[in-house]
C-alpha cells in the first residue's frame, strides 16, 4: 500500500487518542486553560460523567473574533511566545486541546474579552468548523462539549459507568483547586454532589483553609508545615502526620509549578522520607507544591502533561526526604487528633438506648419513680458484703451516706498529693495512675491522655540508639561470658554476612560452629536483656528486608528491634516519678507520637470529649 497523507481530521481524531483518554481529561484540559486565562472563578458543569456535556465558564481575559479561530486549528496557542519549549511557564502549551476535543464532540465556545464590546461565538461539529459569529456574551469564556466520542463509538466502550467517569472529574477538579486557592471553583451535575471552593486569601493560611476545603477539616487539623529551599528548588505545602495515614497513596497531591503531576521520583522520596515513622503497608496524606525554573524541569514528556522529567532527580529527592524528615521532627511529640475520636466512638453504647426505654426493663414514668423511691441499696446483687467495709478508710461522710457503721478495708482515694502545676501545663499533663500495667493515665488542663507504656519507651530508646550511633557510635559492653545462640545453618550465615553492620550498631557476632553464633558485645542498653530472642528477631528482621533495601534502612530496622526488647514492657509497674519522666522525655523526643511500628503512642481526650461523652454536652 503506497504512502499517503492522512486527512486532517483523523490526524486529529489520532492526537485526540493521547490527549483526551476520557472526559475527565477534557475537564483538566479546558479548566487548565481557563487559569492561564488569569480567572478567578470558574464553574464546571457535567452530565453522565461528562460524556454527555461539559460546560466550563470562567472570567478571564476572553478571546476576540481573530483569536477564537485560531484556537480551534491544532497547534495554535499562545502559550509559547517566543517559541522556546524550555521556558513553559503556563499549564497548557501544545496547544492540541481544543482542537482533539472539537474532533471528538461538538464544541461551541463563546468569549468576550474584557475590554471587548462584542461577543463572538464559533462552532465545530465533529472537526467541521463553522464561521465566527457575533453573539451575547458576558466578559470571559464559556466552552460546551457535547456528546463526547460519538465520532469514535469504539472509545466510548473502553469508559466507565457515568459515577466512575464523574468522580474521575471531582479528582482533577480538586487536585486543580488545591494548586490555586485564590481561584473560586464550583462543580455541578449528575452522580456526584456539587463542589463549591470559596476563594481563599493569600498566604499560608489561605493555603491550608484551601487545602481543608478539599481534603477536609481532618487533615488541616493533622498536618505540619513544610518549607524548604535548595539550589534553585523551592519545596511548600502540608504533611500529615505519621499517625494519620491512609491505605492508599491517592491522598499523596503533587505539583510542579502548578501543574499536578504523578512521578515516580517524588512518590519514591514521599515514602522514604515517611519510612522511619509509618508502617511498610500505609501511606501519608500531604500536599507538596515545588516551584522551579521552568529550564529545570520538562513538562513535555506526556502528551496529557501528568509526568515530569527533573534534570537533576536526586537533588529534588534529597529536597523532598530532608524537607518532610525536618517537618515531622518539629512536631515532635504530635500525634494524629482522630485517635480521640476513635476512643470516644468505641465507648458509644450499641443498643443500650433501647433497651433502657424499654418497658419490659423498665417502668415508665410513675412506675419508675415509685420504683427509685423505694429502691434499697442493700438488697442489690451488687451490694458489698459488710466484712469489705471492716477496717477504717472510708471517711465519716462516707460512712453517713451507706448508713451504718462500716469501716472500708482501704483509703479509696487515689492520691494524696496533687500533681505539680508544671506538670499538669506541659503538653503531655500530670501523671495519675497506671492501670493493668501497661497505660498510664495522665491529666491535663484540657483533658486526660493515656499513653502506651511500651510503646512510647521503645521510640524513645530507639532516637536515643540512633542519635548515638550518628554522633559517637552506639555505646557497647563487652561480655564476660560470650552469648551462644543456636540457629538455622542459613539464618547464621545470614547474619555472619551483616557483622559489619551489627558491629556499627554495637553488636558483634561471630561464628561458634555450625549453626551457631557466639555474641561477644552488646549495646550497652542490651547487656541484661534476653540476647538469645534479640539475635533471632534480628535475622527476621534482615530476611525481611532482603539484599536489595539500602542499608540505610536495614540498619534502621535492626536498631528499632533493639529497642523494642529494651523497651519497658507492659506488665511493669512504674512510680510516679518514673512516669512523669517519660512523659517529659515523649515531649522532648521527635516522632515520639508514634512507636516503631507506626501505631500511635498515647490518645488525648478534651474534658469536652469527656462531657460529651457523658451526656453532658
Amino acid at each position: 500500500m503506497p504512502i499517503r497523507r492522512l486527512d486532517s481530521i483523523l490526524v486529529d481524531r489520532i492526537a485526540a487518542g493521547e490527549v483526551v483518554e476520557r472526559p475527565a481529561s477534557a475537564v483538566k484540559e479546558l479548566v487548565e486553560n481557563a487559569l492561564d486565562a488569569e480567572a478567578s472563578r470558574i464553574d464546571i458543569v457535567i452530565e453522565s460523567g461528562g460524556r454527555r456535556l461539559i460546560r466550563i465558564s470562567d472570567d478571564g481575559i476572553g478571546m476576540d473574533a481573530e483569536d477564537l479561530e485560531l484556537c480551534v486549528d491544532r497547534h495554535a496557542t499562545s502559550k509559547l511566545s517566543d517559541g522556546n519549549l524550555e521556558t513553559i511557564a503556563t499549564l497548557g502549551f501544545r496547544g492540541e486541546a481544543l482542537p482533539s476535543i472539537a474532533s471528538v464532540s461538538s464544541l461551541e465556545i463563546h468569549s468576550r474579552t474584557r475590554d471587548g464590546a462584542q461577543a463572538h461565538v464559533i462552532r465545530v461539529e465533529q472537526g467541521h468548523k463553522s464561521k465566527v459569529a457575533p453573539t451575547s456574551h458576558a466578559k470571559g469564556t464559556r466552552i460546551e462539549a457535547r456528546d463526547l466520542f460519538a465520532a469514535t463509538p469504539a472509545r466510548l466502550k473502553f469508559l466507565k459507568t457515568d459515577r466512575a467517569e464523574a468522580q474521575a472529574v471531582v479528582d482533577v477538579i480538586k487536585r486543580l483547586a488545591m494548586a490555586h486557592p485564590q481561584v473560586r471553583f464550583s462543580l455541578s451535575g449528575d452522580h456526584i454532589a456539587g463542589l463549591d471552593y470559596a476563594t481563599c486569601p493569600v498566604g499560608k493560611d489561605g493555603w491550608l483553609a484551601r487545602l481543608a476545603q478539599v481534603l477536609g477539616s481532618e487533615f488541616r487539623d493533622n498536618a505540619v508545615a513544610v518549607n524548604a529551599e535548595r539550589e534553585g528548588l523551592q519545596l511548600r505545602g502540608f504533611a500529615g502526620l505519621p499517625t494519620f495515614h491512609k491505605a492508599n497513596s491517592s491522598a499523596q497531591y503533587l505539583y510542579v509549578n502548578g501543574r499536578p503531576v504523578r512521578d515516580k521520583v517524588l512518590h519514591g522520596a514521599v515514602r522514604g522520607a515517611y519510612m522511619d515513622y509509618m508502617p511498610s503497608d500505609r501511606h501519608p496524606a500531604l500536599a507538596l507544591f515545588i516551584t522551579c525554573d521552568p529550564r529545570f524541569v520538562d513538562v513535555n514528556v506526556h502528551p496529557a502533561k501528568a509526568e515530569v522529567r527533573f534534570r537533576d532527580p536526586g537533588l529534588v529527592r534529597g529536597l523532598i526526604i530532608g524537607a518532610l524528615r525536618q517537618a515531622l521532627s518539629e512536631a515532635m511529640h504530635r500525634a494524629s487528633s482522630l485517635g480521640g475520636a476513635r476512643t470516644l466512638a468505641s465507648f458509644q453504647p450499641r443498643g443500650l438506648s433501647r433497651v433502657l426505654n424499654d418497658s419490659a426493663f423498665f417502668p415508665r414514668s410513675d412506675a419508675r419513680a415509685n420504683l427509685n423511691a423505694n429502691w434499697d441499696w442493700r438488697t442489690s446483687p451488687s451490694a458489698p458484703l459488710a466484712q469489705e467495709f471492716a477496717r477504717p478508710g472510708f471517711a465519716e461522710q462516707d460512712q453517713h451516706i451507706f448508713g451504718q457503721d462500716l469501716h472500708p478495708s482501704a483509703d479509696a482515694r487515689s492520691h494524696e498529693q496533687s500533681p505539680a502545676p508544671q506538670d499538669l501545663d506541659a503538653p503531655l499533663g500530670a501523671a495519675r495512675a497506671q492501670i493493668h500495667d501497661t497505660y498510664i493515665i495522665a491529666q491535663t488542663r484540657q483533658g486526660i491522655i493515656v499513653v502506651d507504656q511500651h510503646a512510647a519507651h521503645e521510640r524513645l530508646v530507639y532516637e536515643r540508639m540512633k542519635r548515638e550511633r550518628a554522633m559517637k557510635g552506639i555505646d557497647r559492653q563487652i561480655l564476660l561470658i560470650p552469648c551462644i545462640v543456636e540457629l538455622e545453618a542459613h539464618d547464621a550465615q545470614r547474619l555472619l554476612d551483616h557483622a559489619a553492620q551489627l558491629d556499627e550498631l554495637g553488636l558483634k557476632v561471630e561464628s561458634f560452629g555450625p549453626g551457631a553464633i557466639a555474641v561477644t558485645e552488646a549495646p550497652a542498653l542490651l547487656k541484661d536483656g534476653d540476647l538469645t530472642s534479640l539475635i533471632k528477631d534480628v535475622v527476621d528482621t534482615l530476611t525481611e528486608d532482603g539484599s536489595t533495601t539500602p542499608l540505610e534502612r536495614r540498619l534502621d530496622h535492626v536498631l528499632a528491634t533493639m529497642a523494642c526488647h529494651h523497651s519497658v514492657r507492659a506488665g511493669r509497674r512504674l512510680t510516679g516519678d518514673e512516669m512523669n519522666a517519660l512523659l517529659r522525655e515523649m515531649e522532648a523526643t521527635p516522632g515520639s507520637g508514634q512507636c516503631n511500628h507506626g501505631r500511635p503512642t498515647y490518645v488525648e481526650l478534651k474534658l469536652s470529649d469527656l462531657e460529651r461523652l457523658f451526656g453532658r454536652k
